[in-house]
């Protein structure tokens, strides 16, 4: 009799989730089974709500999750039964073209995120003859999943579940976009907008690089005030323009080195704004998503030209998940790090919904579905 498992799964764009029983496969090759302990809400997965995200409908949705391994297919050498684990929504194999190069952030098994096939290019969740994909080949939004021994990350014992469902994809990608891809340093100037669950840590990260400003862009006032309370903001701004004259007063008229880009809906507006607030050899680092029927990025080049500027984009934040998600863990129990701050609040799995539409309303930073076993 086949394994079944209760999941909320997206149908088709501009509905809302569905929590539904399906049938779930056992593990194959370099495969495992996962109990999930913890999900993040991440807005990505509301991009998959709006259809912003180009991806394989159905979807069962999640890709921030941490729990415990509770069956290992063939070939599986990298955890066993009962271990810990984050799950990073980039896998790493560590034998591709980019693992061997370095940029592990853009693995090749990675490849169906917006599918949910595994590796083999078929599906593990399945409803009444139906196959289904999980958000990023993970599926957190699930009480178990199959996903790839290669989107595992062991977990220390002293490490919650709902800390950890974080660092697989808002932390280390915050962080990471400062850190990692912007490549922020001491002294500098950063202008960072949105100051969600992404945005957030991505004020930690240039905190941490030893930035002198870290000024924060947000529309919401508890977003602000939590990025200077918590986060480690320097100057915060419900209005853009207010930011532009702030940043060109405090450098007397040299701008910021970095600007970046983490809005949980970007648009060709807020990318004019972070390009015209870098100066001389600045770098714009867009790290959010925009909708996918416009275009955020069209410009005169010469924006570009006359002052050196970078426009990158950033996945991931450019972090090694076997690398980075330890070494984040190992700040946060150091006390450098904050996420226990980043959770807003806390949904069982038949509220993801409920959970969602708070983001909207601007009440989290990042909510947490605890599962309920």
């Amino acid at each position: 009799m086949p394994m079944t498992t209760k999941a909320q799964v997206m149908w088709e764009p501009d509905q809302w989730w569905d929590l539904v029983e399906l049938e779930l496969d056992d593990p194959k090759d370099h495969e495992v089974l996962i109990r999930f302990e913890a999900s993040g809400l991440c807005h990505s997965d509301d991009h998959v709500r709006t259809g912003d995200a180009r991806c394989r409908y159905p979807m069962v949705g999640g890709h921030e999750g941490a729990g415990v391994i509770e069956q290992v297919g063939p070939k599986v050498a990298r955890v066993g039964v009962g271990d810990r684990v984050v799950c990073s929504y980039i896998p790493m194999c560590g034998t591709c073209r980019y693992c061997a190069t370095g940029l592990t952030n853009l693995c090749d098994s990675g490849r169906n995120a917006g599918t949910g096939m595994l590796l083999d290019d078929t599906f593990r969740f399945h409803k009444d003859g139906q196959d289904l994909g999980g958000m990023c080949v993970l599926g957190t939004f699930s009480e178990r999943a199959v996903i790839s021994e290669y989107a595992c990350v062991p977990l220390p014992d002293d490490i919650s579940f709902e800390v950890a469902s974080l660092v697989g994809c808002g932390v280390p990608t915050g962080w990471g976009s400062a850190v990692r891809a912007a490549g922020v340093r001491a002294g500098q100037t950063v202008v960072i907008y949105g100051s969600g669950g992404v945005g957030a840590n991505t004020v930690q990260g240039a905190a941490l690089a030893g930035a002198k400003n870290v000024v924060v862009v947000d529309p919401v006032p508890f977003k602000l005030e939590m990025a200077a309370k918590e986060f480690g903001a320097t100057h915060t701004f419900t209005d853009p323009a207010e930011a532009h004259d702030f940043v060109v007063e405090t450098t007397w008229g040299q701008l910021a080195d970095h600007a970046i880009v983490t809005a949980g809906v970007v648009d060709k507006e807020t990318v004019d704004r972070a390009v015209l607030i870098t100066g001389k050899g600045g770098r714009v680092t867009i790290t959010g998503i925009g909708k996918a029927d416009e275009l955020q990025l069209q410009m005169h080049c010469g924006l570009l030209i006359g002052y050196q500027r970078d426009i990158q984009g950033a996945l991931f934040g450019n972090c090694s998940p076997l690398y980075d998600i330890p070494m984040l863990l190992g700040l946060y129990r150091s006390g450098d790090l904050k996420l226990d701050e980043l959770i807003s609040n806390r949904y069982r799995l038949d509220q993801v919904n409920d959970g969602y539409q708070d983001l909207l309303d601007g009440k989290n930073i990042r909510g947490v579905v605890l599962h309920e076993h």
